[in-house]
């Protein structure tokens, strides 16, 4: 795409961005659960949680995310490194969240639990993994879902995809973008990673704006399409490629969103750019 156009795709998608890139947009979004959390150790593991559910329609997702929590009180920090495995069997004992059983979600949370007593967090536990690097986060995720399906003692399966598998990992994706960013949407936390290694959480929504703005035109929508997708925006905004990711999904999110933020995107797609 030349410049002139990317500047004026730039122009327009900053628009949106300043206007709709508030919390009171967030609704229903498993983000939402992040914002009752102050202290960022507990923050990552709500963060890792709600992500790992964040498929299927998405009031079955707040509901089982929300009976994830409740257990865990104030601190899941302090919850998890206060539970067993056989404790955390009973109380999670009937838990189903389409392909996740109880047994996988109890899983994952003892991978965040030895994670924890090993490095103090999940965070400390990336960092031993993150190359600063590294153009993307790809081997960094790779190196992290090894050591989370250590700590767990077997692999983790579709609650932790890992790159290496070529899934764009829309999931982790997600969690990595709810963590290292932070503005007025995402709490971020994760200071010391950069923002331009972050890798679009891509979904029907982002693979559709992916094709439409030329940054691929792969028909799976995989790794390889995700890091084509990233490398688009780059062109944008090359220190924050998923600073856009957020607004461009909302409308198909949100039954409310104002008729002037429709028209906007519409206006973006017709456009001729």
């Amino acid at each position: 795409m030349e410049i002139a156009r990317l500047m004026t795709l730039k122009g327009r998608l900053d628009d949106l961005y300043e206007t709709y890139n508030r919390r009171e947009y967030v609704h229903p979004d498993p983000l939402e659960f992040l914002y009752a959390y102050d202290a960022p150790e507990d923050r990552e593991i709500v963060a890792f949680v709600a992500a790992s559910l964040a498929y299927g329609r998405v009031q079955t997702i707040l509901d089982h995310v929300r009976a994830v929590l409740a257990p865990m009180g104030a601190s899941p920090f302090r919850f998890l490194l206060r539970h067993t495995l056989d404790e955390l069997m009973a109380l999670y004992r009937g838990f189903r969240h389409r392909f996740a059983s109880d047994e996988d979600l109890v899983y994952v949370l003892m991978a965040i639990r030895g994670m924890i007593q090993a490095e103090g967090s999940l965070y400390a536990g990336f960092l031993r993994t993150y190359s600063p690097d590294d153009p993307t986060l790809v081997p960094s995720q790779i190196r992290f879902c090894k050591e989370l399906c250590r700590h767990a003692g077997r692999d983790l399966g579709h609650m932790v995809p890992t790159p290496e598998r070529g899934s764009a990992c829309k999931r982790l994706n997600l969690f990595f973008r709810w963590m290292v960013r932070q503005d007025a949407v995402d709490p971020g936390g994760w200071s010391q990673i950069r923002c331009d290694q972050l890798i679009i959480p891509l979904d029907t929504h982002m693979d559709r704006w992916g094709h439409f703005f030329g940054f691929t035109c792969r028909r799976a929508s995989d790794l390889k399409a995700a890091l084509e997708i990233t490398a688009g925006y780059r062109h944008l905004v090359p220190d924050d490629p998923v600073r856009y990711d957020f607004v461009l999904t909302r409308t198909g999110i949100r039954n409310d969103i104002p008729r002037s933020a429709q028209q906007a995107i519409e206006e973006l797609c017709h456009a001729d750019l």
